[in-house]
Order: structure tokens, then C-alpha cells, then sequence
């Protein structure tokens, strides 16, 4: 499709917008939306597209644009990755903008920096060359700047998967099962599945198969009283209460009331009956603490950097840093030694990030382990092997887009001896 120069406007006046990241990029975007009411289906999707593509390769576009702009950055990006030839541009833009393009559409990125071609920040490639080479940074670095596939899960209440998949391809949409999740179904391109009458109904809910894993390796069972501790909107709280059959006790804590308004819509359609949605001011909340010693399962997806996200959050790269890192840590040690306590004797704990840094992971699961002996760690591929899932990454869950084409995820499952 040709481009056209209001929806050039218009992107330039979003990426306008976005910048300087003061929040996240997703909630600006929404709200520039929300607007310029007048854009159309097309026009948003090419606006989001752009951006969004734009924070993916904002270092290489960065270092060629001077100055900076919010129209430098869209014009560069629309030639050097949006496959848009300069002659579509001969109406648009000046001479001195054309031969620019033209000197920025023959450069070629391998020859650049390592930060510049795996798109990552100074900080961030510090901190992963504890582990990783070069070349594994760059790998890691380049799956993150693809886009993330649309992951499904069924809602094994109401639904069975095979059902779901017929149902979707019979409307010519590409969808497949994943391959790990015995719930997840991954689809092609990014379908307005949010208007679909199975979503509507509670069939089927947006969520990356690596989520979808941390349910399986929790593995709550119907009678059970178990707490999603870091409930936020509800996603895996709601697997959860399906792997129960939605009997026993369920509860969905979390600091936020934003958040937990959202989970409630989703709860009206899942079906479930036993899940109790509860606002706590901290870890160390009333709510809390009168469940001390009583629970049978606990998953604690941890406030974390985000990390492992950044195929659909490109924007924290800029919005987390060394600093706030040191300042999740606190809060990590601090949320898991609170939810340990809530587990009886024999109970499951699963922490989980979706980071791939060791000081949000394994140094945590290691400090923790040093000050409660009473906990010890169980092996992540055996947990999910009596789910029959097959995925061997170890004593811990470390799953990343390169490998597994799932969001960066860790996890670790740990049992209370007594």
C-alpha cells in the first residue's frame, strides 16, 4: 500500500508523543489514540506498527539522525525497515531528507557496534556478559527485536483445544498448537481477536505461552488452597483456577487496584467459581498474614525488570536501568520470603520473572535459600515432565525467545520440607 502523507503526520506526531518515554509506551499510545478518535483500522495499525518498530531499532536510528527528531526517526525507519522505497517519499520530503535516506538505506548494520546491532543498551550488555559472549548477546539481542507471536490460551473449563483450533482455521486463521503449553495455541499475524465470540465468552484468553508454563510447573490440584501472590490482571490466577476445575480455594492478591479491575471482566467470563480477588497494601498486609501456614501452593511472579519482554515492551530498554534494577531486588527478596510463609508443610512455591538477568533469578532464589533451610529446590524439568510437557532447561524454568519463541521467563519451584 502506497504511504500517505497524513498517515506520515500522523505517525511522526505519535512518535512525538511517545517521546521521551515519561510512561509506557503501549498506554501512550492508547491515549493518543483515544485523541485523534478520527484514525481509522489501517492508520492505527501502520502508527503502531512504526513506533513500535522505531523503539525495536531506536539505537541504530539514533545514530544516524541529527538531530534526533521525531520525523528523522520515522522517515528512517520507514526506509531502512518498512521495505518503503525513496521514490514513494518524492512528494514528502526535501532534497537534503532524500539523500540522507538514500546514504542511511546502504549502510550495513553488521559492521556496527555490538550495542547497536543487538539493540540493547550499555547497562544491559554489561550485566549479560557475565554469561554470555558477544555473539550470544547479539543472538539474544536480534530474536528480541522481532515482533512477538500472538499467543492463546484455552480456557479448559469451557473449551478443549482441538475445538478452538477448528473453529479459528475454519474463519482462515492460522493458528497451530504450541509447542509446549497443552493449553496454548499460537496464531499468525495479529487477528482482532479481542472482538471474536470465543474470546467473549470466556473460551480463550491472550497469553505467551511461557506464562501459560508457570501454571503447569505450579500444578495446583482441585481441593487445593493456593495464592497467586502477584495477581496483576489476572491471566494466570485464571489459568490456575482451570487447572483446579475450579474447586478449592483460589486467591488473587496484588497492590494495585487498576490492575485487579481488569481481572474482574475476565473472571466474569472464565467460568470459575472459586477464585477470591483481594487488594493488599504490601507483602506484609493483614490479608496476608492470616493465611500464614495454611496455603498449599503459591506462585509469585515477581515485580521484575521486563526484560524478557522487550518484543513487545522495546520501550524498557530506556525505562529500567542499573539503579532500578538494585531497587526490584529489595523488592523480590522482600515479596518472596512473605509468600514462603504462607505455605503448610509439603506446599509448592514457584518464583518466577520474566527477566533473564541471574541477579533477579538464581541470586535470589540463593539468598532465599541461605535464610529459610526449610526450603529446598525441586527440578523445573521434572515438574513439568509429570505434566507431560517436554522441555529440559535445567533445575530451574529458563525459557527465551531465540530457543523456545516464547518471552524471556525463569523460574524456579521450591517445596517447605516443614
Amino acid at each position: 500500500m502506497p504511504l500517505i502523507l497524513s498517515q506520515l503526520n500522523a505517525a511522526i506526531a505519535a512518535m512525538r508523543a511517545l517521546l521521551p518515554l515519561e510512561f509506557p509506551a503501549d498506554a501512550i499510545i492508547r491515549r493518543f489514540f483515544r485523541d485523534n478518535a478520527i484514525l481509522g483500522v489501517q492508520d492505527r495499525a501502520f502508527i503502531a506498527e512504526v513506533v513500535f518498530g522505531i523503539l525495536r531499532h531506536r539505537f541504530f536510528l539514533e545514530s544516524l539522525a541529527h538531530p534526533v527528531t521525531p520525523r528523522a526517526l520515522v522517515l528512517a525507519y520507514l526506509v531502512k525497515y518498512h521495505g518503503l522505497n525513496l521514490r514513494e517519499f518524492d512528494t514528502f520530503i526535501s532534497e537534503s531528507e532524500k539523500k540522507w535516506l538514500a546514504e542511511i538505506k546502504a549502510i550495513k548494520i553488521d559492521e556496527l557496534s555490538l550495542s547497536i546491532r543487538a539493540e540493547l543498551p550499555d547497562w544491559l550488555i554489561e550485566k549479560l556478559k557475565i554469561n554470555l559472549s558477544d555473539e550470544q548477546i547479539l543472538t539474544l539481542g536480534l530474536a528480541l527485536q522481532k515482533t512477538a507471536p500472538l499467543d492463546l490460551r484455552v480456557n479448559t473449563l469451557l473449551a478443549k483445544r482441538d475445538e478452538v483450533i477448528a473453529i479459528l482455521q475454519e474463519e482462515g486463521i492460522d493458528a497451530q498448537i504450541t509447542p509446549y503449553s497443552p493449553c496454548g495455541i499460537r496464531l499468525a499475524g495479529k487477528p482482532m481477536i479481542n472482538r471474536h465470540e470465543l474470546f467473549l465468552s470466556g473460551k480463550i484468553e491472550v497469553q505467551d505461552e511461557g506464562s501459560q508454563l508457570l501454571g503447569y510447573l505450579l500444578a495446583p490440584k482441585r481441593g487445593e488452597m493456593v495464592v497467586d501472590f502477584c495477581a496483576g490482571a489476572g491471566g494466570k490466577a485464571l489459568l490456575l483456577g482451570a487447572l483446579m476445575n475450579s474447586k478449592g480455594r483460589l486467591y488473587a492478591f496484588d497492590v494495585s487496584e487498576k490492575r485487579l479491575s481488569n481481572l474482574i471482566p475476565r473472571f466474569k467470563r472464565s467460568g470459575l467459581s472459586n477464585l477470591h480477588i483481594q487488594r493488599i497494601n504490601d507483602e506484609n498486609d493483614s490479608k496476608v498474614k492470616r493465611l500464614s501456614g495454611k496455603i498449599d501452593r503459591v506462585l509469585v511472579d515477581a515485580p521484575c525488570s521486563g526484560i524478557g519482554t522487550l518484543r513487545r515492551n522495546p520501550d524498557l530498554k530506556w525505562r529500567q536501568s542499573s539503579q532500578s534494577i538494585e531497587e526490584l531486588k529489595t523488592k523480590q527478596s522482600a515479596i518472596l520470603a512473605a509468600a514462603a510463609k504462607l505455605l503448610k508443610p509439603g506446599g509448592r512455591l514457584v518464583y518466577a520473572t520474566c527477566s533473564f538477568l541471574d541477579e533477579e533469578n538464581q541470586d535470589i532464589i540463593s539468598n532465599f535459600l541461605n535464610s529459610y533451610p526449610q526450603f529446598t529446590v525441586l527440578n523445573s524439568t521434572e515438574l513439568l515432565a509429570q505434566q507431560k510437557i517436554t522441555l529440559d532447561t535445567g533445575e530451574f524454568l529458563q525459557i527465551n525467545p531465540q530457543q523456545h519463541q516464547t518471552d524471556g521467563f525463569f523460574a524456579a519451584a521450591l517445596v517447605r520440607s516443614g
